[in-house]
């Protein structure tokens, strides 16, 4: 399967999940589910594709699949899910500092802090041309995301207090540092993608599953357990949304372990563009002049990054001079 390919699929997905989220919003924009049980569900439909393609690839693959089992190797991927922790919880308090806006176009910095430690972690060196393509990506992500101020007052982007933007950056760090590290473990051997995956998301599943019960500790078990209502409310939709969810995540395992970082960022990032437009449809959301512009400014983002240099560039042809034979 040829990587674009599944990073267009991965682009299509994500880009559903918002629209599948808000489709399945009631009228005053509350949930008949339980938002916070849709992670963890996702993590347990990761688990089981992950276990049954595994099981599929020792039942026809000529040469079994390596599984490396020791704990050493193993208990790296309890990293990720340390890491995504922590985003999550800081996510949660930039929010009491930042506006929404302003922290959404502060989480593009992730593109930049992934450029960053791409090269210093991982040893991959881009070229001059390519580091222009990501900080053009940036900023066309950034242009999107920019509201026209109309008649009324405009909120400064600089107008929130100093911690918001510290844990900003501090955000956009933790979430590319996720990426690279899970990169590296998926690429540093050559085990099974399956094998991989089902000790991925094994941990996602039980920190999920932490994160429910202190999510009770802090209501007071007012509804209950958890486990006593994670079915509650859920309909087609909401299915939807863990199955989208779901599958989004086995595709970004796949680029990480076949293509990397790079690819997904952009993956990620022409989904927002394409939630945007989409948006524009099933919402009667009104298009800006920032968002036709941002998607110029991705588009020619995307045509840099990927396409060879000779492709770019027109180089003048060089003629070869015609040797001629002397005359006796």
């Amino acid at each position: 399967m040829q990587w674009y390919f599944v990073a267009a699929l991965l682009t299509i997905l994500t880009s559903s999940q918002g629209i599948l989220t808000k489709l399945s919003q009631n009228k005053d924009n509350t949930y008949d589910y339980d938002t916070a049980t849709v992670p963890f569900l996702g993590e347990i439909f990761k688990l089981l594709v992950s276990c049954i393609f595994l099981w599929r690839e020792k039942e026809t693959s000529p040469n079994p699949p390596k599984l490396t089992k020791e704990w050493k190797s193993m208990r790296l991927f309890l990293v990720p899910s340390v890491i995504y922790l922590f985003h999550n919880n800081i996510t949660f308090l930039t929010l009491k500092y930042l506006s929404p806006s302003t922290y959404q176009i502060m989480g593009n910095l992730k593109i930049i802090t992934t450029g960053i430690l791409f090269r210093i972690f991982l040893k991959r060196k881009l070229t001059k041309l390519q580091w222009m393509a990501v900080l053009l990506l940036a900023i066309g992500t950034t242009t999107s995301q920019v509201k026209g101020c109309g008649d009324s007052m405009c909120e400064s982007l600089l107008s929130g207090h100093i911690t918001g933007y510290i844990l900003a950056i501090v955000s956009a760090f933790l979430s590319a540092f996720a990426g690279i590290y899970t990169e590296y473990l998926l690429k540093k051997n050559n085990d099974s993608l399956y094998w991989q995956n089902i000790q991925l998301y094994t941990c996602g599943v039980f920190f999920n599953m932490g994160w429910l019960i202190v999510g009770d500790f802090q209501s007071g078990f007012e509804k209950g357990f958890w486990w006593q209502r994670i079915f509650n409310g859920y309909t087609l939709k909401a299915w939807l949304v863990v199955a989208n969810l779901a599958s989004s995540g086995l595709l970004v395992s796949w680029l990480m372990k076949y293509a990397d970082n790079i690819v997904k960022v952009y993956a990620t990032s022409m989904a927002m563009l394409l939630t945007a437009v989409l948006s524009q449809f099933l919402f009667d959301v009104k298009a800006t002049i920032q968002l036709v512009l941002g998607i110029i400014i991705c588009m020619i983002s995307l045509h840099l990054y990927f396409t060879p240099v000779h492709m770019l560039v027109d180089l003048p042809e060089i003629e070869t001079p015609v040797r001629r034979e002397e005359d006796p």
